[in-house]
Parts: structure tokens; C-alpha cells; sequence
């Protein structure tokens, strides 16, 4: 056990089994897996003496080899959080009350499943109406006090893939909302504009057909205007890891999917921001790291090519290209074959592009022939036109 808990039967578990033995319950109260008893609260003491000894035990067998469990984060409560939002209520509680909602975030669990469960209680709680609104406050008055903290909170604690109705009810058609995250677009802090570019993104997701109706000229352009200041400021000290962190290229790839095919000329520009911009990330291990987490990552980059504009055709190859010679694990260079990266690729050797594009080509798919030489997308007269893609 790293995290014993007690459950209402008195019998104690390790917390992550048992919380999955009660998610995974086929019935709407599980039981006690030993006592078979019912379990009408599923509230989970944890068990400190346990906890101590097997810490004790482990110290003392630190010469064989076993390592000290670590103290167990404490876990979330939501009496805890409601209490925190109704100091915010409180105009001299305010600072302190978003200092303990940053820090709430800042220690949740390392485990991703927990740290899920742990946003869509604080959503549930409360956490993104009061955000929300006090974003929409800074935005009517023209201030910007306790701004970054809402905006990061925000960003922190959105899961739009737990997102629940009343959350929907609050964003779906709430245009003062989308008013205020298109100001902050405009706001000169790199920080803020970051997290409202990831907010943004979000809030359209699960706005209203009527909400996105009224979209105004400046939230398009305070979203063109946010994505070239991060592309300029990418380029100084560490602003390019802080804006990774911002988990910046997970919402640059969802903007790019939701953008489609049909490039109308705004849609071409963002695109070419977003290219532009990945390009930057990527140049790096933590941004390639994160681009490669993305499911849809490699496949709109392969999508993109040859069908938006030259600087996206340059951008992507680029991007190819620092994945080819810094990440090329197995997995990745099969992801390539699969999502029609090489075949798209090989088809830029083919098209009217600069004959420096098609030099990165040849130089990648020669990198990887040996892992890629027999594949169906690389048709022989290709291999027959350009010996030198064969070793």
C-alpha cells in the first residue's frame, strides 16, 4: 500500500483499488469488497498509523533496495472548496481566498485520473461560474486586479471533457464571457493572453449556435493579434518553455482541427500563425514532448500540407523534420506511415515547391528508409525517380 484508507466498513484499503473497485460498481451503491456490507458513504479515511508503519517498514529495508512511500497529497474536499468561494464573496478575503484556490491546484495529485476527478470537483463546486465572473467584473470595470489568477484558475481547472450541464448553462450563451476573454486577448501580458487563447478555445466548444452567431470582428482579431505576440515572444529567454507549460500546443492543435479543410482567408492566416508557431514549440524536447501526446497532432500537420499555403507547406516540413531527427522513436516513425505523413511527404517531391523544401524531404525520408523503404506509401517509381531515398 502507498495510500492506505478506511473505508465506513472499517476495513482498510489501498486508496487507488479501492476507488476504482467503487467507480467500477455495477450497482448505485457498491459494497465493502471483505464484508460485503453496502457502503452508502463512499468517503474514504485515510489510515495515518498504517500509512507510518509501512514508511517505518521501508526505511528499514532501505539496504535491500526498497524505497521510502512518499507522504500522500491530501485529497480534495469539497467542504474545503465551498468555504474557500465564499470568501471571495468577501472583498478583504478575496486575495487570500484565490491564493488557496491556486494552491489547491498547484498540489493536487500526480496521478492524471486523480487530478481529473479532483478539476470536475472543483467545477461542480463552483470554481468556473465564480471565475467567470469575476473575469467579466475585471473586464466591465477596465482593471485587471486578480485577473491572472482568475485566468489561471480557469484554464486550470476547465475539463471539457468532464464538463457538466451547469457548467454548459454558464458558458454556453454567455457573451459578456467571450466579451471579456476577447479583451484580455488585447491585454499586453504575454500570460494573460496565453491562457486566454487556451480559454477561448474552450469557452467555443460549448457556446451556443446563438452565441457564436454574435461573435464580434475583434474577437477574430484579438485572437490573430494573441497568436502573433506569442509567436514573437517565443523567440526570448523562456518564454517558449512557459508558454509549453501553458499547455499552448494541445490548444493550438484543437483550434487548427476545428478550423477544417475549407481555408477561407482569415482561416488561412490563423493557420499559418499556428504553423508558424508550432514550429517554435517544437524546437524543443518538452514541445515536441507535448505534441506528440496529442493524439491528432501528426495527422493535421500531414493534412495541412499541400493544401493551405506555401508558409504552412514550410512550417510543417519543419516540424517533420525536428521530429524525424530528435524524436524518431519506433512508435513515432510508425505514427508517420499511418497518418500519411511519409506519403505526403513524398508527394512534396513531386509538387511545384522550392527546391530547399524538397531538399528537408529527401534528407528525412533518407534519415528513416530503413524504417520506411518497404512501405506501401512509398510507391516505387518514387524510389526509382529519387535513388537517393534508398540507402
Amino acid at each position: 500500500m502507498k495510500d492506505p484508507v478506511t473505508t465506513a466498513t472499517g476495513i482498510t484499503y489501498d486508496r487507488s483499488s479501492i476507488e476504482r473497485w467503487l467507480k467500477e460498481a455495477v450497482v448505485n451503491e457498491p459494497v465493502c469488497p471483505v464484508t460485503k456490507q453496502p457502503l452508502p458513504s463512499q468517503h474514504l479515511t485515510p489510515n495515518h498509523t498504517l500509512r507510518r508503519l509501512i514508511q517505518g517498514w521501508c526505511v528499514a529495508n532501505a539496504n535491500r533496495g526498497v524505497e521510502r512511500i512518499p507522504t500522500p497529497k491530501p485529497v480534495l474536499c469539497r467542504a474545503h472548496v465551498l468555504k474557500i468561494l465564499r470568501g471571495l464573496s468577501v472583498p478583504r478575503l478575496q486575495s487570500a481566498s484565490l491564493d488557496q484556490l491556486l494552491s489547491l491546484i498547484s498540489t493536487t495529485s500526480e496521478d492524471e485520473h486523480a487530478k481529473d476527478d479532483d478539476r470536475k470537483l472543483m467545477a461542480e463546486c463552483g470554481v468556473v461560474k465564480a471565475m467567470a465572473s469575476l473575469i467579466i467584473t475585471c473586464y466591465k470595470d477596465n482593471k485587471t486586479t486578480f485577473l491572472n489568477e482568475a485566468l489561471r484558475i480557469l484554464t486550470a481547472v476547465w475539463v471539457p471533457a468532464n464538463v457538466s450541464s451547469e457548467v454548459r448553462t454558464i458558458v454556453s450563451d454567455n457573451i459578456d464571457l467571450v466579451d471579456a476573454i476577447t479583451w484580455v486577448l488585447f491585454d499586453k501580458n504575454v500570460q494573460r493572453r496565453t491562457h486566454a487563447v487556451n480559454l477561448i478555445n474552450e469557452v467555443v466548444k460549448v457556446a451556443g449556435s446563438s452565441l457564436v452567431e454574435r461573435l464580434k470582428p475583434e474577437f477574430f482579431k484579438g485572437v490573430v493579434a494573441a497568436l502573433r505576440v506569442l509567436l514573437e515572444v517565443c523567440q526570448h529567454g523562456r518564454n517558449r518553455h512557459r508558454i509549453i507549460e501553458a499547455n499552448t500546443i494541445f490548444h493550438l492543435i484543437e483550434i487548427e482541427l476545428e478550423l477544417g479543410l475549407a481555408q477561407s482567408e482569415k482561416n488561412k492566416k490563423m493557420s499559418e500563425l499556428i504553423f508558424c508557431l508550432l514550429a517554435q514549440l517544437c524546437s524543443c524536447a518538452d514541445g515536441r514532448a507535448q505534441f506528440l501526446a496529442h493524439s491528432g497532432g501528426m495527422a493535421v500537420v500531414s493534412k495541412r500540407i499541400l493544401r493551405v499555403s506555401a508558409v504552412v507547406d514550410d512550417r510543417a516540413v519543419h516540424v517533420f523534420g525536428l521530429i524525424a531527427k530528435f524524436s524518431a522513436t519506433k512508435e513515432v516513425l510508425h505514427e508517420m506511415l499511418k497518418v500519411g505523413a511519409v506519403s505526403k511527404l513524398c508527394m512534396v517531391l513531386q509538387a511545384d515547391c522550392a527546391k530547399y523544401l524538397k531538399d528537408k524531404v529527401r534528407e528525412m525520408l533518407r534519415m528513416h528508409a530503413s524504417a520506411w523503404n518497404n512501405s506501401p506509401c512509398i510507391q516505387v517509381y518514387l524510389l526509382t525517380r529519387y535513388p537517393m531515398l534508398q540507402f
